[in-house]
């Protein structure tokens, strides 16, 4: 009987070595969901469409709308908000801040500085240096 216990008890640890994978992998792909279910891809809680998934697309904009020499993309300037400008202004005041602590001091939600940050830095205001951001000299 001892034997047995033993085989079975060897199954069930080869079995988990084998599942080990697949459970870090669901843990990471929940943890991303949960971050993401908080960030509407456009602020309107439709996943960035703003219609229902059996609505239609709509036609795409003639050329005469696009060659009327806009940027193709509504709305204000990427980085003219005031979470921007918050988000700036804290790293102006504290050097090396990371996003997290950038949330915390802001009371948002990092997701939304994960978009916001990276986009000042395209704009040449922030420089990224190990894990916190500084102004740009």
């Amino acid at each position: 009987m001892t034997d047995f216990l033993e085989e079975k008890r060897k199954e069930i640890q080869a079995r988990l070595e084998e599942l080990r994978p697949a459970v870090e992998e669901y843990h990471r792909l929940e943890a991303a969901e949960r971050a993401l279910a908080g960030v509407p891809a456009n602020g309107n809680g439709t996943g960035g469409t703003g219609r229902s998934a059996s609505a239609k697309p709509r036609a795409s904009r003639s050329r005469s709308d696009a060659s009327s020499g806009g940027t193709g993309r509504r709305g204000r300037p990427k980085g003219s908000g005031q979470r921007a400008q918050q988000a700036l202004e804290q790293i102006r005041n504290e050097p090396g801040i990371t996003i997290p602590e950038l949330a915390e001091k802001m009371g948002i939600k990092q997701n939304y500085l994960y978009r916001v940050v990276p986009d000042l830095q395209e704009q040449g205001l922030v420089t990224k240096s190990g894990r916190g951001w500084h102004i740009r000299q």
